[in-house]
């Protein structure tokens, strides 16, 4: 417990895993306040919007209560800090807009609509993808035609100038970085969406903000109440004694997680870069703060809130501060806030930990979205090595989450490539997990003989000699080499690696993303090296901004462009009009062969088998063990459009998808 955190008492917190004592309490608790928040709200909306409030805060109070007294209930002023995060959750109700509240209904109505096949989503920085909020706008045609239904733009908050670690140091929740707009022009930009079918998803920064928030600044004037909104130390006693359990996460940046403050005379706790500091949620009024931050950004349209680096919300000595329950618990605390006051809005987790500690976070009552950085990992890990068996090994045990949730799928994003898999998946395929990761590097590096890429390094250990990946989808494929090395036969292979992976993300469980530019095939830009803002950091080898003139390119299916872009586009419409990939579970199967991929969708009304061939050789499934699954000997292929009779084998060419129904139904 940090030195300056708020004051406890010795109040017995023993209860907090006996349902009947918290249910109780709960009921007593909601009964005492309830008069309060009455008379302080009831009259400022209609009797049946308010009853129809009252409905959900005594639905959802019971969870709530049960997470903040697990948190805060030693503390002497619990039930003020309860009747405070209760005020705000109601004060920010009154202020949601009633469009916002009419969306509300509709997704209570279809509490499932984000498992739905017709769910498509895209990620972009505002900058790079159109100029500003303003000029986005003029864009959302574009994603249309895509078939876009849920757009993720890169933070846009208020940084620092200079380094601001790409936008998540946010010195202000409320305003947006001039740059790009205004918080009106955000507004009517999510309106906009909204208006078309897409959904607006937001990153919230909440572990940390940067050291020019006003609360950091007023912390650094001396501000005793706002020092205890972070974690501070006079002397690094304290600062060691969690270095000693912690790994350090930006070694190249700073060593350890502390940064000293020479105005301050204090130790600040600082995970990632020096200018972020960690908010300390062991103070109830964080949690009131953030909860507030975060329903006024519901109120401007975002409808999907990106939770940006949950897992290290909570410290606790002796223990390397990750994946804590209290972190799981103040989560669930935002997701019944939500909840109760801005119910059309959904929680996606964003967590690069071990695959097992990332479904942890997902759960209808925590986080019902995910990315899924594992999958992600193992698609590039296939194609490597032509292999499909750790990717089989991840996807049997770790797709299938809880229901009404659902994962975020992708193959690049603005981040690096990080091999974030578990080391059982790659050791079912017989690889050596430290080995086989310093690999994946060499080739998607292009330092290994067999390799098709072009990327570089990311924060490379020295000292270990791991490191991550950067580069676009189409370079990594192989698109890049080929053109650089005028080889058709090799640029055909190459764009046949980008549709199958996305195939995958299209056609298994969960939601695609594209990392927009991925659907023209955009190059890798080495041009960033010759900005001294850039130069050091090669995930701007794969940031580049928008090539407009490309996409002119796009109908073109004469062109690399119009080749991936109408083959994306195939892939996106099947899902669409396919009911097997609606509200179903991914159900993996050992096609017999190691390079080639299979699994099952199905509904009541439904069934697929999807393959897929991971090598750049004709491969072979012997027939009888597609009887064995369930298959006939004639059946359709969804994706190419034809009819398949398969009496002793299926052959596949290179890097084939295969979508295929049974001939009569399922």
């Amino acid at each position: 417990m940090p030195r300056n955190a708020a004051p406890v008492t010795g109040f017995p917190t023993g209860m907090d895993d006996d349902p009947v004592w918290l249910n109780e309490h709960a009921a007593s608790s909601l009964r005492r306040l309830l008069p309060r928040i009455e008379a302080r709200f009831r009259e400022e909306t209609e009797p049946a919007e308010w009853d129809a409030y009252l409905g959900r805060l005594k639905t959802h109070f019971p969870r709530l209560f049960a997470h903040l007294h697990a948190l805060y209930g030693h503390q002497y002023d619990f039930f003020y800090h309860l009747e405070g995060i209760l005020a705000s959750a109601t004060e920010m109700w009154l202020q949601r807009p009633g469009e916002l509240k009419a969306l509300d209904g509709l997704r209570e109505a279809d509490p499932h609509w984000h498992e739905s096949n017709r769910m498509v989503g895209a990620m972009c920085y505002v900058d790079l993808f159109a100029g500003d909020l303003e000029k986005l706008r003029e864009k959302i045609s574009y994603l249309a035609e895509l078939g876009i239904t849920c757009l993720h733009l890169m933070p846009l908050f208020s940084v620092p100038e200079g380094d601001n670690d790409g936008g998540y140091a946010v010195s202000d929740y409320r305003e947006v970085d001039p740059s790009l707009g205004t918080m009106d022009q955000l507004r009517e930009l999510a309106t906009d969406l909204r208006h078309r079918g897409i959904s607006l998803i937001l990153d919230f920064v909440f572990n940390h903000t940067s050291d020019e928030h006003r609360w950091a600044k007023r912390a650094v004037s001396g501000d005793r109440e706002h020092q205890g909104f972070y974690y501070m130390f006079p002397d690094r006693e304290m600062p060691d004694a969690f270095e000693a359990h912690m790994p350090e996460v930006f070694f190249e940046d700073h060593p350890g997680a502390f940064t000293y403050q020479p105005r301050l005379r204090k130790w600040v706790w600082t995970t990632f870069h020096t200018y972020q500091w960690d908010l300390n949620y062991q103070n109830p009024v964080v949690l009131n703060r953030m909860t507030e931050e975060m329903l006024f950004l519901a109120n401007q349209g975002v409808e999907i809130v990106r939770l940006d680096a949950v897992a290290f919300l909570w410290k606790r000595l002796g223990t390397n501060c990750q994946n804590l329950p209290e972190a799981h618990r103040i989560i669930q605390a935002f997701n019944a806030v939500a909840a109760i006051a801005a119910p059309g809005t959904l929680l996606l987790s964003e967590a690069i930990v071990h695959p097992d500690e990332v479904r942890k976070y997902i759960a209808v009552d925590e986080c019902p979205l995910s990315y899924n950085p594992e999958l992600m990992a193992l698609l590039w890990d296939a194609l490597a090595t032509r292999d499909v068996r750790a990717l089989r090994e991840s996807m049997g045990k770790r797709m299938g989450i809880p229901p009404g949730c659902t994962w975020l799928n992708y193959v690049r994003c603005h981040d690096d490539i990080g091999w974030a898999f578990a080391d059982e998946a790659v050791e079912a395929a017989g690889f050596d997990p430290r080995e086989h990761r310093r690999f994946l590097t060499a080739f998607y590096t292009g330092e290994h003989s067999a390799s098709f890429a072009r990327g570089e390094p990311f924060q490379v250990d020295a000292r270990t000699g791991d490191a991550r990946v950067s580069g676009t989808c189409a370079s990594l494929a192989g698109v890049e080499r080929a053109l650089e090395e005028g080889d058709e036969e090799a640029l055909e292979l190459a764009i046949r690696r980008i549709l199958l992976i996305h195939g995958i993300i299209i056609t298994t469980t969960g939601i695609p993303l594209l990392y927009l530019g991925d659907e023209i095939a955009t190059l890798n830009d080495p041009g960033y090296a010759h900005d001294p803002d850039k130069l050091g950091d090669s995930r701007w080898l794969h940031r580049s901004a928008f090539d407009w003139k490309r996409a002119e390119l796009r109908h073109d299916t004469g062109s690399v462009p119009g080749r991936v872009y109408h083959g994306l586009l195939r892939l996106l419409q099947l899902r669409k009009h396919t009911q097997a990939f609606h509200c179903s579970e991914t159900e993996v199967a050992d096609s017999g062969n190691k390079h080639v991929l299979g699994f099952f969708r199905s509904t009541d009304d439904d069934m697929v088998f999807v393959l897929a061939n991971f090598s750049e050789t004709e491969q072979r499934l012997d027939a009888r063990r597609l009887r064995q699954m369930g298959m006939r000997k004639t059946f359709v292929d969804l994706y190419a459009g034809r009819t398949i009779t398969a009496t002793t084998e299926l052959v596949f060419e290179p890097y084939q998808l295969m979508v295929l129904r049974r001939v009569g139904g399922p």
